[in-house]
């Protein structure tokens, strides 16, 4: 049996650790059960930028699971904190490539969101397109028009932000294009590369311990993915747990230079170390 010393809180992923796409995997209510019963305070961060935090709390409860708002930390709510902190107020303007997981964090921070270039129509009022900076995440009705839009900003000097560059999403049928597809065709269209909030970037996982009152020491992540959860806890200085339930296998710790401190079939292992608590 494995153990854990010095844990003071989880920072736990969501896509490939506790369901693929909307299919729960096996003991998930039973997995907070145990951090309930052993109180172990955790926040979910994600980088999938689709969901607002309401929407990740109603998914997780139709799947028998309850959470509060404070335990629920998307790159998108870290994206448009990091903004309002670091961006002079002069820069307000936000073109959006994202869904409402994104706009509505953007939105509460005091964000205009702009609008999106159609050159098919006549009457459209181009004044409105033009912002101070771009953001791209998750977008399932991205389109060419959105494209453009993001493409002429960044080309005419707005600042370019994503909330991930995660390449696939694990669903129920497998791995499909994320965002990082996006980026790479506004990369190639602009000549410019994005800066990332989400994992591996260290910022998610700080704005994670303000939220739960730990630090880097006594935190330990869990995710799937070796290339953002595990390399994110290592840019953090963190510890980490990897479960083979998503897109990373042990086989592929062979092409890195870096590691998790430990690795678990799935959360169900999870839940037995968590009995000793």
């Amino acid at each position: 049996m494995q153990t854990i010393n010095n844990l003071g809180g989880f920072i736990i992923d969501m896509d490939g650790v506790l369901w693929h796409g909307n299919k729960p995997l096996s003991g998930l209510t039973e997995f907070f059960s145990s951090l309930r019963k052993a109180k172990i305070p955790f926040v979910l961060a994600t980088n999938n930028a689709s969901l607002t935090q309401q929407q990740y709390i109603k998914k997780l409860a139709d799947m028998g699971v309850e959470v509060n708002a404070n335990e629920i930390l998307t790159s998108s709510m870290a994206t448009a904190q990091y903004l309002k902190e670091t961006l002079p107020t002069s820069k307000r303007r936000v073109y959006v490539i994202g869904e409402s997981g994104l706009i509505e964090p953007l939105q509460q921070q005091g964000f205009e969101i702009t609008s999106t270039y159609y050159p098919s129509d006549p009457q459209a009022n181009t004044d409105d397109v033009w912002a101070d900076v771009v953001v791209s995440g998750l977008d399932r009705d991205l389109n060419w028009n959105k494209l453009a839009t993001a493409t002429l900003n960044i080309r005419a000097g707005a600042d370019f932000y994503a909330t991930n560059a995660d390449t696939t999403l694990p669903t129920e049928l497998g791995e499909v294009m994320g965002n990082g597809g996006v980026l790479a065709a506004l990369t190639a269209a602009t000549g410019v590369e994005p800066i990332v909030i989400g994992k591996p970037e260290p910022i998610l996982y700080q704005q994670a311990f303000e939220i739960l009152g730990t630090d880097k020491h006594n935190t330990i992540a869990i995710g799937d993915r070796l290339n953002t959860d595990i390399l994110g806890a290592v840019n953090a200085g963190m510890r980490s747990i990897m479960v083979l339930t998503g897109v990373s296998s042990e086989a592929d710790l062979a092409d890195i230079d870096y590691a998790p401190d430990w690795i678990f079939k799935d959360i169900q292992e999870i839940t037995t170390l968590l009995k000793q608590y």
